[in-house]
């Protein structure tokens, strides 16, 4: 017996040092498993040892074509960093005292302060928060991801960087960066933006009343906003103040000074999209950004782009002077002028009116953006003028039946007035803008062509030749004064077409170029010769010289070539105009389209803003370029009366 309980106590023995040894071996497994799980949460930290990693938002400028004008600052939230000799020592401290007092005194994770806090929570006192400042600036900045994610991970990731953080900057830096982006609510990050926000002041001026307020709420930006929750604000206001007078930063006379005043708001709102000046240019250079080049909302509002633009600032504020000029001058307020202008040479935007107003309207009639183009009238006979100069029809040697009314192919129309121009060359009809000849013209040499110019030109809008057939010549679509602004300018500048351009080049926030388009001749192609948009010049100068748009003549000598243009019952009316060194293209009319225009044409719009900018920009003369005739056909025409009397001469002679 006493054998067998020997050995029953040598197992008991053997069991206990088992049991130890498999808890030891647990222990070691949990231990290995920890250092290895805390190891994998390490394992995807963001770059934390660059500056830039912790703001994250930086705002877009944009600028106008001198680079320094600017025009736009698009940012997702409004901040305007400053540096700590610009923000009031009062409002330093009341940060310090009611977010991290010992902020001075730990290396980035402050455990005695996790500890008060922990047993003040535990025994019901006042709730507090464990986190430094340092915590608090890498969680809304480099961690801001994760901000919702209430896990030991987070935590241990977020005290890790801050730790870390420590190390590569000093206090005051921290204390910087944390002041400069933190969220004070109403949309305000930093504490220049909050007290431009809440004062309409700057951070340097607050006094010790509006530094506790602003203090006291990134602890909830909601619901300590003195906007939405005065009450909580004030409240939450003297728990700061309380606090810096335990951490002796201000004295019981401040305490209770302070604490006895009043909330006294003086807010400013922000402006919501961030545009500054020319909001018509801005706001379509604004819409290309995500449009046209696909930059995401995160790349233009938080990714601090440099956007720089094709806009000329002299340029842009002529155009708005001829525009309210001729708007003013026809004393009716539902009156609206729009203007576009493009340099010729490069098809650079140079100037853009959408409106008179855009705090009004947001429409923009000069590029169509929130409500299309308008119908150009017979600024679109442009398009079927240079097809026939293409298919070698001599415009001033061809004639064409302007007689009024007329039927062609079915449709019954007559010129303005119901004239009768009798029969006369294609350049005279285009001079008088004949609508019966052109009519036929176009029905002659192919509505389909027509539109296939168009477009060479410069019109983007999907036209409608099948829908609209002959009408087509008549300017019955939709098409923006952008479009036909670009599409003279190819014209003249001898038949080179380029891509609209309003924007230069983009820098990323560390000067990387990472859009180009500083070099015209990558976005240019030729679509007229030399001598066919040399003969379209020609013919367009006729209507400046004495056809319906005299009053767009220059005074000084300046060559002016030019179309007209005017909707059924002058709902619109518009201008084409161009010169060696600019294009443009007019509106006018009633945006509602209820009443008519009260004048009959608008070249005085393009004569006014050439006299300024000539005179400004000391530009002198200067003339089209001489060339050739480009090679002609004679050409006959029975069915829609077109005839070449003069066609000998000119090569052979055929018939449609």
């Amino acid at each position: 017996m006493k054998r067998r309980t020997g050995v029953i106590r040598r197992r008991r023995s053997a069991g206990w040092l088992a049991a130890l040894a498999v808890a030891f071996c647990l222990a070691g497994a949990c231990t290995a498993g920890a250092v290895a799980l805390v190891a994998s949460w390490f394992a995807d930290l963001p770059d934390y040892r660059s500056a830039d990693a912790f703001n994250t938002a930086y705002p877009t400028y944009v600028y106008a074509s001198d680079r320094t004008t600017v025009l736009a600052r698009l940012q997702l939230e409004y901040r305007n960093p400053v540096e700590m000799n610009q923000i009031s020592p009062q409002l330093v401290n009341a940060t310090i005292a009611v977010e991290d007092a010992r902020f001075y005194d730990h290396a980035g994770v402050d455990y005695m302060g996790v500890m008060r806090a922990l047993v003040r929570n535990l025994t019901g006192g006042r709730l507090e928060g464990g986190s430094t400042i340092t915590q608090q600036f890498v969680r809304n900045t480099i961690l801001a991801g994760e901000m919702d994610d209430i896990t030991i991970k987070r935590k241990v990731r977020e005290a890790y960087i801050a730790t870390q953080v420590e190390q590569l900057y000093s206090k005051d830096e921290i204390l910087l960066m944390y002041l400069n982006t933190i969220n004070y609510g109403a949309g305000a990050h930093g504490v220049e933006a909050a007290a431009k926000r809440y004062f309409s002041k700057t951070a340097a001026d607050l006094t010790l009343s509006e530094s506790a307020l602003i203090a006291g709420i990134p602890q909830s930006p909601t619901y300590n906003n003195p906007l939405e929750y005065p009450e909580h604000a004030l409240e939450r206001r003297d728990i700061v103040l309380q606090r810096m007078l335990d951490e002796h930063f201000i004295t019981k006379d401040e305490y209770r000074a302070a604490a006895s005043e009043p909330l006294y708001l003086a807010p400013s709102e922000f402006e919501d999209n961030g545009i500054l000046a020319y909001p018509y240019f801005t706001s379509y250079v604004r819409s290309l950004l995500f449009e046209h080049y696909n930059l995401s909302e995160t790349d233009v509002l938080k990714g601090g782009l440099s956007v720089y633009t094709t806009l000329d600032v002299d340029k842009q504020i002529a155009a708005e002077e001829a525009c309210e000029r001729k708007r003013t001058s026809m004393s009716n307020d539902s009156m609206e002028v729009a203007m576009a202008v493009v340099d010729p040479t490069t098809g650079n935007v140079q100037a853009i009116v959408g409106g008179s107003d855009y705090n009004a309207s947001q429409v923009n009639i000069a590029t169509g953006q929130g409500g299309g183009g308008r119908p150009c009238g017979s600024v679109f006979k442009t398009f079927t003028l240079v097809t026939a100069i293409k298919k070698q029809i001599n415009p001033n040697s061809t004639s064409v039946d302007c007689s009024s009314p007329a039927t062609v192919d079915g449709y019954t129309l007559e010129n303005y007035g119901n004239t009768n121009y009798g029969t006369r060359s294609i350049a005279s009809a285009f001079a008088v803008s004949s609508n019966t000849g052109f009519v036929r013209l176009i029905a002659s040499i192919g509505v389909n062509d027509v539109a296939q110019t168009a477009y060479d030109l410069g019109v983007t809008t999907d036209l409608d030749p099948a829908g609209a057939g002959a009408a087509l010549t008549l300017g019955v679509q939709n098409i923006t004064p952008l479009e036909l602004a670009n599409s003279v300018a190819t014209i003249a500048n001898g038949g080179v077409h380029h891509e609209l351009c309003a924007i230069e080049s983009i820098e990323d926030h560390n000067g990387n170029v990472i859009v180009n388009n500083t070099d015209p001749e990558a976005r240019a192609k030729r679509v007229l010769t030399p001598e066919q948009a040399h003969a379209a010049q020609e013919v367009m100068r006729g209507v400046v010289t004495s056809g319906t748009g005299t009053n767009a003549a220059m005074g000084n000598g300046q060559p002016v070539a030019g179309k007209t243009g005017t909707s059924e019952d002058y709902k619109d009316i518009s201008f084409v105009g161009i010169t060696p060194f600019s294009a443009a293209a007019i509106w006018v009319g009633d945006p509602t389209n209820e009443r008519s225009v009260p004048t009959g044409s608008c070249g005085d719009v393009f004569r006014n803003y050439l006299t300024t900018i000539m005179t400004n920009e000391n530009i002198g003369v200067q003339r089209f370029p001489d060339a050739e005739d480009p090679p002609y056909l004679s050409y006959h025409d029975d069915k829609y009366h077109i005839y070449d009397y003069y066609g000998y001469g000119y090569g052979s002679y055929y018939y449609r």
